[in-house]
């Protein structure tokens, strides 16, 4: 929606994803026929630790349609041509852990409103179970952007 109608888009929050071009390496494109096979590429590629998953979360991921989410994995072709023209308020997260951090960080430079912020010894799926650490990150960034939109009407 940013890259078709910008003007739509009063502000974005986004955890862990960034716009750059992403090729799934052969390892990774897996039918989903083997679930334990398709959980430990997935996880490998996103550096996820499944000893360290809790329980409740490691049940939800095993109870996916697995067919479902390998077709979901997608390559993606880059966007990040739009990233000038994003003039909303944007905030990105992603954890230090996460292999994607450096991509997530790099964008939030690029973005003309834009902050980031990381969180600290986490991996990309806890970094969105442990929702107390992003929670009052995201607080605030909506506070300014509202704050700003009723000092602008």
């Amino acid at each position: 929606m940013a890259k078709y109608a910008p003007e739509r888009v009063r502000s974005l929050i986004i955890g862990g994803a960034h716009p750059y071009e992403e090729r799934l390496p052969a390892s990774s494109r897996l039918d989903g026929s083997d679930p334990d096979a398709f959980v430990a590429a997935l996880l490998g590629r996103l550096g996820v630790n499944a000893a360290a998953m809790p329980p409740a979360a490691r049940k939800e991921l095993l109870d996916n349609d697995f067919r479902a989410v390998a077709a979901a994995q997608q390559d993606r072709p880059s966007l990040e041509d739009i990233l000038p023209t994003m003039t909303m308020p944007s905030c990105l997260y992603a954890s230090d852990g996460d292999p994607r951090y450096p991509k997530v960080r790099e964008c939030a430079q690029r973005i003309p409103h834009a902050s980031f912020f990381g969180l600290q010894g986490l991996d990309h799926g806890a970094a969105f179970r442990e929702a107390g650490l992003v929670l009052p990150h995201v607080t605030k960034f909506l506070q300014v952007v509202d704050d700003a939109t009723k000092g602008a009407a």
